[in-house]
């Protein structure tokens, strides 16, 4: 929610600060006090554009700054590494409001802090602007991504977004909580999408793409015939070295033999007494001592030098005529041509050269345009689309059974809201299957088709309403939404809400807004003491000449919460513009009656 709105400088207000309330909030003051400013500020927060005539005169610059407090769920999204690309929010992380702001914030390189994320904009009077992400510079984008999943503007340049059809699809799904069915249609589409592309990339191949494909082909098959194996051409050079040096091995090892063991070769050979006799003869020599301690200790140490040299020994023997013979030589010689062929086209390695055939081999699956695997691809493709044909059926099922209640349910809470004989209509229509309905987002055209009184055509939101009524529409939309699935992780701004709408007709359309604020943060801004009297805060905006020792300023706005008997005094000039005593009277009647039976949900919501 918002817990803190900082605004410097920002056309009459030269400093305000504002806490909303968790539940619901008004704003409210003489026309022209400059209420809308504090929609500004929110607009500015929210990446909007940047206007330097909002710069109070005599500033230089005009700053505003959005703290959010975000719930503990929201938070541990961040580190939770759930995505899913499907459902109505953010189409990347999958997680939509509070969640999918932090998941965006994260992507900028900006975590929360203690639970808040700080979000400023500066414009300067030059008309130069800079947006601040936690203390972190941003592109004025990455604050409306954020501050999209965040709040929502329902005022009279606002409510055009809604009249998307993305918007109303979203929207429609948020109210169905058909994220199962939307999340399996996805990961069939995607399948299906795949397979599209592929198909696409084989179709399009020109002649020099063939090409390649033969050469990949003969080169995998060269590759085959000659099997190389990893490592087989240095084993094979080492043979041959053993071969080429096969004379000056059998001389060498033979002397080291006989100087070692003499048995181990011919006997007339040996030159002397061997390195083992000798130290068997030591060995014995020290045995006959008869004396323990250091004798003794040096006969063993003799014993295991002579246990080594016989493993020597031994090794040295089984090295004895194995070097091949000149024919061994000449395979060996061809072998190795053959793996250094290889090694030159695809090495440098045989490891190398075994890599790339393998990648060539998934290359070639691609490149393979020939009739038969464009028809084997052809059907896999239809094998996915009827998949995912099947997955839109069962989500269209689920859009349509949540329109028609969607539809009824918004249409009996405008008859609350002043607005008898007004409707809405939500339109869900299947594509002709002829023309391949399939989307990112299912088969069905969707439309919020919109009835503003008895009689008046049915015409597509947007086109069909005042600005007043438009948010009298969206916050039966929302109230709605939030009845069928709960809370909504985000704060609503109600503007101009109350255009056009009195007695009776206010009392209701302040206690749907009270409605909506047990389960969201509702800001409104009205000049109705009906419908503020239902808020659990009360801001007022105020107009102050100026100071005389600077008339450069001009008009100051001030912002200033009222409580007790100041509210009291407020209300009581919203009714009457006065404050008699009749009229407190009457202020401290609709304060006292303004209140829901049941307590807020929203946790820190006062005024029960």
């Amino acid at each position: 929610m918002l817990e803190e709105l900082d605004i410097r400088n920002l056309g009459p207000i030269r400093e305000a600060t504002i806490a909303p309330a968790a539940g619901m909030t008004a704003i409210t003051g003489e026309t022209g006090a400059g209420k809308s400013m504090l929609l500004s500020a929110i607009r500015l927060v929210s990446g909007g554009a940047a206007e330097s005539s909002r710069v109070s005169s005599g500033a230089d610059e005009a700053w505003a700054q959005a703290i959010f407090a975000l719930s503990d769920d929201a938070v541990a999204s961040e580190h939770s590494g759930d995505t899913n690309d499907a459902g109505s929010g953010d189409a990347d992380s999958g997680f939509t409001g509070a969640a999918a702001a932090v998941a965006k914030a994260h992507d900028a390189g900006v975590d929360p802090e203690d639970g808040e994320l700080f979000l400023s904009r500066t414009v300067r009077a030059s008309g130069r602007s800079r947006a601040v992400l936690g203390g972190k510079s941003v592109p004025r984008s990455v604050l409306g991504a954020i501050a999209g999943e965040l709040v929502t503007i329902h005022g009279q340049t606002d409510q055009l977004k809604i009249a998307a059809a993305a918007r109303q699809r979203e929207f429609l799904d948020r109210v169905a909580g058909d994220e199962a069915e939307l999340a399996a249609y996805r990961k069939a589409w995607d399948a299906l999408a795949a397979m599209d592309e592929r198909l696409e990339r084989l179709r399009s191949q020109e002649s020099s793409a063939r090409q390649q494909a033969d050469y990949l082909r003969e080169s995998i098959d060269r590759i085959n015939r000659t099997d190389p194996q990893p490592g087989e051409d240095e084993e094979l050079k080492a043979r041959r070295e053993r071969i080429e040096n096969a004379a000056d091995i059998a001389q060498g090892v033979g002397s080291a033999l006989g100087a070692l063991d003499a048995s181990q070769v011919d006997v007339d050979a040996a030159d002397g007494a061997s390195a083992v006799e000798l130290i068997n003869h030591a060995v014995t020599s020290l045995r006959a001592i008869r004396v323990g301690g250091t004798f003794a200790e040096q006969a063993d140490r003799l014993e295991s030098i002579n246990a080594d040299l016989g493993d020597v020994v031994f090794a040295l023997s089984q090295e004895l005529g194995d070097e091949g013979s000149v024919e061994d030589l000449d395979q060996i010689n061809g072998r190795i041509h053959e793996l250094g062929d290889l090694t030159r086209r695809w090495g440098p390695t045989l490891a190398d050269v075994l890599a790339w055939r393998d990648k060539a081999a998934f290359d070639l699956e691609d490149l393979d345009a020939s009739p038969e695997k464009v028809a084997e691809l052809e059907s896999e493709r239809q094998t996915l689309y009827d998949a995912a044909l099947a997955a839109a059926d069962v989500l269209s099922a689920a859009r349509v059974a949540a329109a028609a209640d969607l539809g009824a349910r918004v249409t009996e809470e405008l008859g609350s809201l002043a607005m008898l004989g007004a409707s809405l209509e939500v339109r869900v229509t299947p594509r002709d299957k002829a023309d391949d309905p399939l989307g990112p987002y299912g088969r069905d055209d969707i439309a919020f088709l919109f009835t503003p009184f008895e009689g008046s055509p049915q015409l597509p939101m947007g086109k069909s309403a005042s600005g007043g009524e438009l948010s009298r529409l969206m916050l039966a939309l929302e109230l709605v939404a939030a009845d069928t699935r709960g809370g909504a992780d985000q704060t609503f701004i109600f503007d101009e809400v109350d255009a056009g709408v009195g007695g009776k007709a206010a009392v209701e359309l302040g206690k749907r807004l009270a409605r909506l604020a047990r389960s969201a943060q509702v800001i409104v801004v009205t000049h109705l003491a009906q419908v503020a009297s239902w808020a659990d805060a009360q801001f007022v905006v105020t107009k102050e000449p100026p100071d005389a020792d600077d008339d450069d300023l001009g008009v100051v706005t001030t912002i200033a919460e009222v409580n007790g008997e100041t509210r009291v005094h407020e209300i009581a000039r919203m009714l009457s513009g006065s404050e008699s005593e009749a009229s407190l009277d009457h202020a401290r009647e609709l304060l006292s009656d303004s209140r829901l039976t049941l307590p807020l949900a929203r946790a820190g919501a006062a005024g029960d």
